[in-house]
């Protein structure tokens, strides 16, 4: 494919361009050698330009702040974010005119078509392989030939549903493709994402350039996916097979999800039987008619595929082959991925097709024939050497930038094993702008192009995921290695469509209270979402309470409730508290005692990482929560961000950001309150914060007041502070602290939220509501908990509580503790036996047993 003509090229001004010049011998998608803007840019540039750089800077960091707040991420391998690695996206858009794109997507279309085909014979009849147009080592010593699929029947006998292509330019402006993505083609969900952002913030610029939009690509999908089943074709289940929340781009899984209404799954959601595929949820098993998934090949089968896979279903593949699911793409083409297929592609294209291949590869070459391995060889260092089959771990290789010595290595490694080796063409790659420090500066870009399945043939997305390295000196384009990335705008010859997603507003839509399908994962992780979130408010609670006291004193004795406050906050995650070498000290400062609660807040089960479980397990069901919750989740981790020599002289500081995390940990529970229905998703959420929060007012208790002390006013007073039920108790006793009354409303008043006896209340509520068989006539194990556990409190006489026993403790309070501690961990054993899912790592605990 070639470029705009060079008389087409129209001569423009620009102040926005200003100091931004083509690379000599390089192709620019926006301005020509001669410095003159293409075409289909110009109305692009004069809005820029109109708009002003501060203007411009403005909305682009209300952008960045809008994929921020959205948690939009890529992990990116190696990386110091790690999981948490911000999605990189540019100012700029990438512009294709609609007369170019109109012959490229003809020759996408071509090459899914080819490449289906070639798939279709090599898991059929062979006959590629039998008449020698394909040589048998290409195919049989591939990793990605899965054995178990061959002459399994697809509907339609449709084995590319999805696809993708990475293209470029060459410097004559030519297109070719780069690589191809065959198996689960990643980054829709992320060009979807990067149109939104882009749109929203140049809203005039967007419509005045008639860019097409992407919603009829996804409708494609839908369409698609929904063909495919083999039962129940009017309202199949579809689901989102994903590896989880430690992938990649694990973001996208779940927005397409919800996006495209999806069920988001792991491998252990689904289990199979009778040959057919289930998803597991607390109300039973639900048939799964089609599987869209982002897992690779091998990894979706242990029992057939891949013994060492965590990941995927045992059985699916028995259950593909008696045609009772579909899976898009179908096992076995990430086979079409391998480079060294593309020098056959030409040839394919003529045997398959009758036609000249339209868009060509990168020009390569297929060391396991002599004559490629010598022209290879004797030009290599203008080479990029790929692996034929990537799974046997050899890395690309610039060989321009190897010295002769390594040359002449690679080239020994080539003869001993030519079939596992593939030589490209290394090509200077056109460039685009990118907006650097409100300045725009040349990048090389890859397109990745997007087709679906449609009607017999395939539909492009008008537009795509434009890949650009991170300085100008870089030719690398893995998002994996750390690319940034652009929208992409395809012009439109026409009028744009209006097509959207969303429903008609005068479409009827039928009635339903539904969504309680709750997959045992999904609940397993809500669950510890409101349990992390009930722990990090109470650790929060506790250090705001200690850094209070800390900044009234200078010296620990003279605050007999700070040590009993620490140990408290030590207890809650199980942590030695370090208050034996502290009360030994003569004197303790403010730095010793600040020290020890930084200290405290780092260790494991401390804040930091309550806080990175919280924010692990939110990742895990994100199409599940909103997103306003999601940034909740996210401003929690940026307070809890302390500098490493913060020291007394800073402790307000400390504690103005303790208060703005309390005042964020209640915005996520009135979140939870107001703007959740009562379905599955907020009870398990809910529940694990109410036995969170019972567990963590018995820690405080006991650490605080089981022991008497001889003025323990201040410390009644710091109890109820980090309880949350000062005001309440002022309003009904005034100023006299006593500790019945104490004991009564945080222990057995009903009607405070944040009492031991209200979270049994509402545990029993939630109890009730779970799936369960209502024929019995007797109380359930978990009812048998809280009911008995509610009883005893109810039972129990507040003055028995407050008496000392003969070693000169309240013993009555202990032993109640004790029996709420024993409660919570047979509640939560229990639940976790019915409802949870064990199919990962076991989470961290908090101690029930908090003897001090």
């Amino acid at each position: 494919m070639t470029s705009t003509p060079p008389d087409a090229i129209v001569k423009a001004s620009s102040a926005w361009r200003t100091g931004y010049a083509a690379k000599l011998g390089v192709f620019d998608e926006m301005v020509s050698a001669r410095g003159e803007i293409h075409p289909h840019w110009s109305s692009f540039v004069e809005h820029m330009d109109a708009m002003g750089a501060a203007e411009i800077s403005r909305r682009w960091e209300l952008a960045l702040r809008t994929l921020h707040e959205n948690g939009v991420s890529y992990n990116v391998y190696g990386d110091p974010h790690g999981i948490d690695r911000p999605w990189v996206l540019d100012a700029v858009p990438m512009m294709i005119s609609a007369r170019e794109w109109s012959g490229l997507e003809r020759s996408l279309i071509q090459r899914a078509r080819l490449l289906n085909l070639i798939l279709a014979d090599i898991y059929g009849p062979q006959k590629l392989l039998k008449e020698g147009v394909l040589p048998p080592e290409l195919i049989y010593a591939h990793p990605g030939f899965l054995r178990p699929c061959h002459g399994v029947a697809l509907p339609g006998n449709l084995h590319l549903h999805l696809y993708s292509a990475d293209i470029a330019r060459s410097p004559d402006g030519t297109w070719s493709v780069i690589g191809d993505g065959t198996q689960a083609p990643a980054g829709a969900g992320y060009a979807l994402e990067n149109r939104i952002v882009l749109s929203r913030i140049f809203p005039d610029i967007f419509k005045e350039c008639h860019a097409q939009r992407l919603a009829m690509y996804f409708r494609r999908i839908r369409e698609t996916l929904r063909g495919l089943a083999y039962y129940n074709r009017d309202n199949p289940r579809i689901v989102l097979l994903t590896p989880g929340p430690y992938h990649e781009t694990y973001f996208e899984h779940a927005y397409l999800a919800r996006y495209l209404n999806y069920t988001l799954v792991e491998g252990g959601d689904l289990t199979v039987r009778d040959q057919c595929v289930y998803l597991k949820t607390l109300g039973g098993l639900h048939r799964v008619d089609v599987i869209l998934r982002r897992l690779d090949d091998d990894y979706c089968d242990p029992l057939e595929l891949n013994p060492e896979s965590f990941l995927g279903v045992p059985g699916l593949m028995q259950a593909v082959r008696a045609g009772n699911v579909a899976i898009s793409n179908p096992l076995g083409s990430g086979l079409a991925e391998s480079p060294a297929l593309k020098p056959f592609l030409p040839d394919l294209c003529k045997h398959l097709l009758g036609e000249d291949l339209l868009l060509p590869s990168v020009p390569s070459h297929w060391c396991g024939k002599r004559a490629s391995m010598d022209y290879a060889l004797d030009n290599l260092e203008r080479m990029i050497v790929k692996a034929s089959y990537p799974e046997r771990g050899i890395e690309s290789v610039f060989c321009g930038r190897l010295s002769i010595v390594q040359r002449e290595k690679l080239k020994e490694k080539i003869r001993a094993r030519p079939a596992f080796y593939v030589a490209q063409e290394q090509v200077e790659l056109s460039t685009a702008p990118v907006l650097v420090e409100n300045r725009i500066q040349p990048r090389h870009a890859v397109l990745r192009t997007y087709l679906a399945a449609s009607e017999g043939t395939y539909s492009a997305m008008p537009g795509g995921l434009t890949q650009v390295p991170t300085s100008a000196e870089a030719h690398v384009f893995s998002l994996q290695r750390g690319a940034g990335s652009k929208d992409t705008w395809v012009q439109s010859s026409g009028p744009v469509s209006t097509f959207s997603l969303l429903r008609p507003k005068g479409d009827a839509i039928e009635l339903t209270r539904g969504g309680n399908d709750l997959p045992s994962r999904v609940a397993d992780n809500l669950y510890w979402l409101g349990r992390y979130v009930e722990r990090a408010e109470n650790a929060v609670r506790l250090m705001r309470g200690i850094a209070n006291r800390i900044s009234d004193k200078s010296i620990w004795g003279e605050v007999r409730e700070l040590s009993d406050l620490m140990r408290a906050l030590c207890h809650q995650g199980g942590m030695a508290c370090g208050l034996d070498s502290v009360h030994s000290a003569e004197t303790v400062t403010q730095g010793d005692e600040l020290t020890l609660l930084l200290e405290q807040s780092r260790r494991p089960g401390g804040l930091h990482s309550t806080l990175q479980s919280l924010q692990f397990v939110s990742r895990a069901v994100r199409d599940r929560i909103s997103t306003d919750t999601w940034r909740v989740v996210n401003s929690l981790n940026e307070d809890a961000v302390w500098p490493d020599d913060l020291d007394s002289t800073r402790l307000s500081e400390i504690i103005e950001r303790l208060n703005m995390m309390v005042t964020t940990l209640a915005s996520f529970g009135g979140l939870a309150s107001e703007s959740m229905t009562r379905g599955q998703v907020w009870i398990f959420m809910d529940m694990g914060r109410r036995l969170e929060r019972t567990v963590s007012m018995a820690g405080l208790l006991r650490s605080t007041l089981v022991t008497p002390v001889k003025e323990d006013s201040t410390l009644l007073e710091s109890v109820l502070e980090v309880g949350d039920s000062f005001m309440t108790y002022r309003r009904r006793y005034l100023a006299n602290l006593q500790l019945a009354p104490v004991l009564d409303l945080l222990l057995a008043d009903e009607t405070n939220p944040r009492s031991i006896a209200f979270q049994y209340v509402m545990l029993n509520e939630h109890i009730e509501s779970l799936p369960r068989d209502r024929t019995l006539a007797h109380l359930s194990p978990e009812q048998r908990v809280t009911v008995g556990g509610l009883a005893s409190l109810r039972l129990q006489e507040i003055e028995e509580l407050c008496q000392l026993d003969a070693q000169g403790k309240r013993g009555n309070l202990a032993h109640l503790l004790t029996r709420v501690d024993e409660d919570m961990a047979a509640l939560s054993d229990i639940v976790t036996r019915q409802f949870l899912s064990h199919a990962q790592a076991s989470r961290q605990l908090a101690s029930f047993n908090m003897e001090g």
